[in-house]
């Protein structure tokens, strides 16, 4: 089983850091905070997500799996009016200042790359396939500079720590705060440079299953 697997490997950190350079952050609707702050506006989002490291004495805040959020609803991207609202996320973010190198946790190739454009989306995207111990699957990496994917090479190989990519910057990355959407995927049903990275409470439990819990790579501490 996949989760086994990664729960007894160990990897290198996709963003170079200490254990002590970490905070865990809440984004969601259970935060009372963010209703004092408009999330909808990439610059006050920033200045929410710098005062909170700053106050911590961090580089990188963290967190997000499995949590539900409001920040989603300024997008159609995540609430069409014909399908069930999309706001339970994924994947793990890390915030953290635009720029920052983004390095390989494990050896892998690239499978995909794509600009996915729109307020909301992930922007530049790079998804990386790998294959541990026999266990094969991919590892997806959102709102990049626009940089990362300029030179990429489909089947190139990406070594472990190997620095691949950047966090990038409003508004090219989907207007976010800068940070780092990392997630695992063990399906990725045909899907090439895009993946979901938020689901509907109708499909929880399923695109779960589907997406482990990133930090079984990460290891950070909470």
């Amino acid at each position: 089983m996949l989760e086994t697997v990664l729960n007894k490997s160990k990897f290198s950190p996709v963003i170079e850091s200490e254990s002590n350079d970490y905070v865990w952050i809440d984004i969601s609707k259970s935060n009372s905070e963010l209703e004092k702050v408009d999330v909808a506006n990439a610059s006050e989002f920033s200045e929410y997500i710098s005062l909170f490291l700053k106050d911590n004495n961090a580089k990188i805040a963290i967190g997000g799996y499995n949590e539900a959020r409001d920040i989603y609803k300024r997008s159609e991207n995540f609430n069409s009016s014909e399908l069930e609202e999309r706001d339970i996320h994924l994947g793990v973010d890390l915030w953290t200042k635009a720029y920052t190198a983004v390095l390989a946790p494990l050896k892998g190739k690239v499978h995909s790359f794509n600009n996915n454009l729109g307020v909301g989306n992930y922007g530049p995207t790079i998804i990386l396939e790998h294959n541990l111990k026999g266990q094969k699957f991919y590892t997806l990496y959102g709102h990049l500079t626009k940089d990362s994917i300029e030179d990429v090479i489909i089947g190139e190989t990406i070594d472990k720590g190997e620095m691949f990519a950047a966090v990038g910057n409003f508004p090219l990355n989907g207007d976010y705060p800068p940070h780092l959407h990392f997630q695992i995927i063990k399906d990725l049903k045909g899907m090439e440079g895009d993946f979901p990275g938020v689901t509907s409470n109708a499909k929880q439990v399923e695109d779960l299953a589907n997406c482990p819990d990133p930090n079984l790579i990460l290891k950070i501490k909470n």
